[in-house]
């Protein structure tokens, strides 16, 4: 995931625009903006070039030693193009919403499953040509001290969920870890009721469950909010709660957290064997910002217990034997981990803070640093099998803003992996394990945010 990136902009549309601000929850952002404005039209977008300087074979993590001088390679990609409209109907009712296209693509793509053979793979990963992220009717109450939002909602699990717009983070992608380990953006139908009383923001959700058959090793429940039908399946239901704390001027402190039941969210019925299996998921996560001193420091720790980890990887596992040669089957049928984690901060410093001319241009120029580290597979039963998800990435960069709603950004970024402990074995021993390689990339981008109406 470590990329180049270059992010195509539109400037000429980018007229009487504010930007979102990064201390605010997402979709707070459009709601306000279609207050004060009745109808709003914005987005925000990136588009990527790559150069990772590590292999790019499905088999280099069981196989490390065979791709330690493989050359470098790059790649374009459009990981997010969004746009989003809101509308202010007047007696407290708006009305917001986020399409967004992901990677260029229409909802389906062809991947190489390393989880499964380094087979070609057609991938269901979404019901439609678009990902619909926000679309919901908005009542608020009491001047806003309390809400009642209805539809698709963006589920503010973790830092990068809550803000995800390229202006709430220095690094060219998402923040690796909860990116990897959690739906990103997560966004489900659902009912949320949420307000502001003084420094505080509360928000609280009732969804439908994830599915535990689009849990994999490598991400753990990262794909579990898709659903490759026309709907939702709600088998089961699950409930996310966030508070935020703005008492300090320019620092706001989160916690959130999750629970739901995710097995026989599905469409097929696992029989009596699976009856005491509930595949209960709960995730508590906190973070931070901190924008004050020509300084922004960003932070997150995530962690995340799936039961019946075992028990959903033997069914699924059951499946994949049942299922694998049927043409669009869009779940993945590995093993999955009983616990995930993820941490990072990053802090960066504004240079043209010092320059007087600089700063009269309102022009910034931060200088970062990142460090995160995450695992899929904390613990269980197949840990062993799956030692490269317990990665480590550094990231320094900088990020050049000319006007509010463009940030052009440039990094170096490292991802590593713990050494095995050979205890003296020569490198042809039989019980000697290879080491990872270490993936190192180059990364340049631009990326807009900001109001068009």
């Amino acid at each position: 995931m470590n990329k180049i990136v270059f992010t195509l902009l539109f400037p000429a549309l980018l007229l009487n625009t504010q930007t979102a601000e990064s201390q605010k929850i997402s979709s707070d952002s459009i709601k306000s903006q279609t207050k004060a404005n009745r109808l709003s039209i914005g987005g925000y977008g990136e588009a990527v070039m790559t150069r990772n300087f590590y292999s790019q074979s499905f088999n280099r993590y069981k196989q490390p030693e065979l791709y330690s001088n493989d050359k470098s390679h790059g790649r374009f990609d459009l990981p997010h193009v969004c746009l989003n409209i809101g509308y202010d109907f007047g007696k407290g009712w708006t009305f917001g919403t986020e399409i967004e296209l992901e990677h260029g693509g229409n909802g389906t793509a062809v991947e190489i499953e390393a989880e499964e053979a380094g087979e070609y793979e057609a991938e269901v990963e979404k019901g439609g040509e678009v990902a619909l992220e926000q679309f919901w009717i908005n009542k608020e109450l009491l001047g806003g001290k309390l809400n009642i939002k209805a539809g698709e909602i963006v589920v503010p699990i973790g830092y990068t969920n809550a803000h995800h717009e390229p202006n709430s983070f220095f690094t060219v992608y998402r923040p690796e870890g909860e990116a990897t380990i959690m739906p990103n953006t997560w966004h489900q139908v659902g009912l949320s009721v949420w307000g502001k009383l003084k420094g505080w923001r509360y928000e609280a959700q009732f969804l439908s469950g994830l599915n535990s058959e689009s849990f994999t090793g490598e991400n753990f429940v990262h794909y579990g909010a898709t659903s490759p039908y026309e709907f939702k399946v709600a088998n089961n239901y699950a409930g996310a709660l966030r508070i935020d704390n703005y008492s300090v001027k320019g620092l706001r402190i989160g916690v959130s957290g999750y629970y739901g039941y995710t097995f026989r969210n599905t469409l097929r019925t696992p029989g009596t064997k699976y009856d005491d299996v509930t595949g209960a998921l709960g995730i508590i996560a906190a973070d931070f910002s901190l924008k004050r001193w020509n300084w922004i420091v960003r932070g997150n720790i995530d962690y995340a217990h799936l039961d019946d980890a075992d028990k959903i990887s033997a069914y699924n596992q059951a499946n994949w034997t049942h299922h694998k040669y049927q043409d669009g089957n869009p779940h993945h049928y590995t093993n999955i981990g009983s616990n995930a984690i993820a941490y990072g901060i990053e802090a960066g410093y504004d240079i043209f803070s010092q320059i007087s001319k600089m700063r009269r241009e309102n022009e910034k120029l931060y200088l970062f640093g990142r460090f995160e580290h995450y695992n899929a597979m904390a613990s269980g039963t197949h840990k062993s099998m799956y030692k490269h998800t317990k990665r480590y990435r550094c990231a320094f960069g900088l990020n050049y803003s000319p006007v509010k709603q463009i940030i052009i950004k440039g990094e170096y970024s490292y991802r590593y992996f713990e050494k095995p402990n050979n205890n003296g074995l020569a490198s042809d021993s039989p019980l000697y394990t290879q080491p990872y390689n270490n993936e190192p990339s180059v990364s340049i981008g631009v990326t807009y945010c900001g109001w068009f109406l």
